[in-house]
């Protein structure tokens, strides 16, 4: 009887072991992602909230434009439509239709 006890006791201290591993490894998984927003993990950066850093994560963004992006949301305010993008200096059509669908708002 005693035997039966300790396999039972010895069982159950395996699966809380089990347990706490796996929540450990899906609390490790999910600070992977710390400091991107919905939007990029999904594959769009927000242009109303993304770092220049971030900005520059979009082919075709570089530093410059990315600090010109930034420095227009700070004077004028957020972004109201994708499109809206166009109007920071250097940012014309060309650029618009190739970074379109990688930007959100």
């Amino acid at each position: 009887m005693r035997s039966l006890r300790g396999i039972f006791g010895l069982a159950i201290v395996a699966l809380v072991f089990a347990f706490s591993a796996s929540l450990t490894f899906a609390q490790a998984a999910s600070k992977a992602d710390t400091g991107k927003s919905v939007e990029q993990v999904s594959g769009k950066v927000n242009i109303n909230k993304a770092t220049s850093e971030q900005l520059m994560e979009i082919k075709g963004i570089g530093q410059s434009y990315a600090k010109r992006i930034v420095e227009y949301r700070e004077k004028n305010g957020p972004f109201k439509k994708i499109e809206d993008i166009m109007e920071v200096q250097g940012i014309g059509t060309k650029i618009f239709e190739s970074i379109k669908d990688k930007i959100t708002i």
